[in-house]
């Protein structure tokens, strides 16, 4: 997480950690403000609650654990708007082409194949949900009244 902390870090982000007290580590360097947890399941929980998109990045168990739970949480409606989730290269197209199989539905994961693809995609998803929310949010003109 140091890596992305910094690439954040070096585009000018504010940089969140949610850190779990089970693992013991810290917030790296480059962190800006740390929200310490006791357990990995809440700094799961607070991840999926805080963010406006997911990203899974090449990882083991505990990435495969956090991919399910998020990708079962929009599979399920649980996740009440739908965010954009992103798996970055090919690593994880074996279980999502697998899942997709049972499933026997559209993907709620995106696969980009570059962090580049990956950026270019959040933008114009995190564009589009910004342009509805406003259009959501903007003043209905009332209707004429017949004289």
């Amino acid at each position: 997480m140091e890596a992305a902390s910094r690439g954040a870090k070096d585009g000018g982000g504010h940089v969140l950690a949610v850190t779990a007290k089970t693992f013991l580590a810290r917030a790296n360097r480059w962190v800006d403000e740390e929200i310490r947890v006791a357990t990995w399941q809440q700094r799961l929980f607070e991840l999926i609650r805080r963010g406006d998109a997911y990203v899974a990045c090449k990882g083991g168990t505990g990435t495969l654990a956090e991919l399910a739970i998020v990708w079962e949480m929009l599979n399920k409606g649980v996740i009440r708007h739908p965010k954009p989730f992103i798996a970055l290269g090919p690593f994880w197209s074996p279980v999502i082409d697998c899942v997709n199989e049972m499933e026997r539905g559209d993907s709620l994961i995106h696969v980009a194949p570059t962090p580049e693809d990956a950026a270019a995609y959040l933008a114009e998803c995190l564009l589009e949900a910004k342009l509805e929310a406003a259009k959501a949010s903007a003043p209905r003109s009332a209707a004429p009244t017949p004289s």
